[in-house]
């Protein structure tokens, strides 16, 4: 993988990411495992941001302290499924903004086919994070990252909790300027556009669906 991919390799992230590969993971468990791994993700994709310095009182004395300067954050769910990491992220960054695009998946084709978008104002001077759970063809995360362009964003990262190496490509090929993290990198997809081994459908395990 090259400079723009980032697997975040913690122990704590494949332990979780383990138990929630389990077939008789809940629907409760899956979910707020999800979250957990949210929190640790988020670590990660977040440790360029900048900081400078503001002048505090202490319970002793007064000292310059860092604080986050800069652009502001923007959060962007992919429609549903990007809820469940979402959650997780904005428990830490609560003064985060937050977007929504709506996504569906074509059966026969795989194509991304959007039905909402609803975004900040400001969206073009915020540092954008686009989440949704897996990157499998590369499809939905393509188009939502393209819409967002269009919208003037031009700091986009995106961020999944699992990546197919086809997914991985599709994306870089059609966005190589915006890095992907990841908790883990799956064999394959398969023919009808799942990661393999994958978890299923993060989407139908999170909110008991299917």
């Amino acid at each position: 993988m090259d400079e723009y991919v980032t697997v975040v390799d913690h122990p704590l992230i494949k332990h979780k990411l383990t138990l929630m590969r389990r077939a008789t993971a809940s629907t409760q468990k899956f979910r707020s495992l999800l979250r957990e791994i949210a929190h640790l993700l988020t670590y990660e994709i977040t440790r360029d941001l900048e900081l400078t310095t503001e002048r505090i009182e202490t319970p002793l004395e007064e000292m310059d302290a860092p604080v986050l300067a800069g652009k502001k954050l923007c959060f962007v769910s992919i429609l549903r499924a990007g809820n469940g990491l979402l959650e997780g992220m904005v428990e830490l960054l609560p003064s985060a903004r937050v977007g929504h695009i709506g996504m569906f998946r074509d059966p026969e084709t795989l194509e991304a086919v959007e039905y909402y978008c609803k975004m900040p104002d400001d969206i073009a001077g915020r540092r954008v994070i686009v989440v949704d759970p897996m990157l499998a063809t590369g499809n939905s995360a393509g188009a939502a990252i393209s819409h967002l362009k269009k919208l003037g964003a031009t700091n986009i990262k995106f961020l999944c909790l699992l990546a197919a190496p086809e997914g991985v490509a599709a994306l870089r090929a059609e966005h190589p300027d915006v890095p992907i993290y990841t908790a883990a990198i799956d064999e394959r997809l398969d023919d009808h556009g799942y990661i393999r081994p994958g978890l299923g459908d993060a989407g139908d395990r999170m909110y008991g669906t299917k």
